[in-house]
């Protein structure tokens, strides 16, 4: 039972990790070799702002969408109370 559990978690924290770097919430960059140094630099950019964005469009998405079946259920109630066969019952 843990063992899924974590494997789950695990799964889906890469994932996350993944579809991170593909809407470019995450970033890594290098710097060229400088003169004759061996060492590298790799940097990790976070951009929270994106996150914040991609976030608010799915949100007002979902909203939309919802709306728009809230509607569809309401247009359709309205035309059963309209049906003179369900009057007669």
């Amino acid at each position: 039972m843990k063992r899924s559990f974590f494997t789950f978690l695990f799964v889906l924290i890469i994932c996350a990790v993944a579809v991170g770097f593909y809407r470019g919430w995450f970033v890594l960059s290098t710097r060229d070799l400088d003169s004759g140094d061996n060492k590298v630099n790799v940097n990790l950019t976070v951009d929270p702002d994106k996150m914040k964005e991609d976030a608010r469009s799915v949100k007002d998405k979902a909203s939309e969408l919802t709306g728009n079946a809230v509607k569809e259920t309401t247009d359709r109630e309205e035309q059963h109370k309209d049906d003179p066969k369900l009057k007669q019952q």
